[in-house]
């Protein structure tokens, strides 16, 4: 296979879709190793909100190596940058190695920008320019966007304001400053996504919610803020995180706090798979297979997939 289709594998669907096990069963299989893309499992620490479910990753005796898990201090920051450096740096490293990369993850923004390889995601957050802007006027931030040169534009999305936002932001960058495009290793991707039926999925993080509630997750948060992370921290990291910090600080009750996580996830899954559509709209290729069918099924149909794709 000549160096420029170096393989990528990548594997992905919303949350408590079986993304990882798959993607353990499909390394084992193709001597690869699994790189994670999601955003909040790069922390230490933060182990049941994040759902690392490490145990997956082991096959009989065997311990199918994992990338990006458990790289960062809970508190610190992380970005999509940041992840892209990393990845690249892993993922020259596997292939050197003849090893199959197998990326897997529900954060699509990550994701995404490996497949469309975007410069901008090195453009840096200007909160003093963010605190001046309109940010729930879509019509105004359209219209201050359209001062920029288009040269600085082109890459915009115009359908919210919070993409409107970033988009002013990298124009009035790139009105100072020059984006040096750094020199990527390149490969051809296959990407499967996992999903199912609305309500299969909604039963299944039901189920698996509960068990992390059984399994300490108001413990694992609790213990963060004792370690130091600070609330606000907590709060921007999210979902879990900010639903039990708001239940310790007696903000709400338990059975809130069940129910509002519970519904917090049911519409983060929802959004998970409104970016893949996207994603598609883009231009990238999904090959949807149906999460019910079960790893073993689903690894068989991959590995024919991969076949298909890269020992033509």
């Amino acid at each position: 296979m000549p160096i420029n289709e170096n393989p990528l594998l990548i594997i992905l669907g919303p949350t408590a879709s079986g993304k990882t096990k798959l993607a353990v069963s499909v390394a084992d299989a193709l001597n690869g190793e699994v790189i994670s893309a999601d955003s909040r499992q790069v922390f230490k620490d933060m182990d049941l909100g994040t759902g690392k479910d490490l145990h997956e990753y082991r096959i009989g005796e065997k311990t199918i190596p994992y990338h990006l898990i458990n790289i960062r201090e809970a508190g610190e920051s992380y970005n999509v940058n940041s992840f892209k450096d990393d990845f690249y740096e892993v993922f020259g490293k596997l292939t050197a190695q003849h090893k199959i990369p197998v990326l897997c993850g529900g954060t699509g923004m990550y994701i995404h920008s490996i497949l469309q390889n975007h410069q901008y995601t090195a453009v840096p957050v200007n909160e003093e320019l963010r605190m001046g802007l309109p940010v729930h006027d879509i019509h105004a931030l359209r219209i201050l966007l359209a001062g920029y040169p288009a040269g600085f534009t082109g890459h915009a999305d115009l359908s919210s304001a919070k993409r409107l936002v970033r988009a002013i932001e990298i124009a009035a960058y790139l009105q100072d400053h020059t984006l040096v495009e750094q020199e990527r290793p390149q490969f051809r991707s296959l990407v499967i996504g996992l999903d199912a039926e609305v309500e299969t999925r909604r039963a299944r993080i039901y189920k698996r919610l509960n068990e992390r509630f059984e399994h300490g997750l108001i413990e694992e948060v609790q213990g963060l803020l004792k370690r130091g992370v600070s609330a606000e921290m907590l709060l921007f990291y999210g979902m879990e995180y900010k639903f039990i910090t708001e239940y310790l600080q007696n903000k709400i009750s338990l059975p809130d706090l069940k129910e509002k996580l519970y519904i917090a996830i049911r519409q983060f899954a929802k959004r998970q798979m409104t970016f893949f559509r996207k994603m598609e709209k883009d231009g990238i290729m999904i090959n949807w297979l149906d999460s019910a069918m079960g790893t073993e099924h689903l690894t068989r149909q991959v590995i024919k997939l991969y076949n298909e794709s890269f020992l033509r």
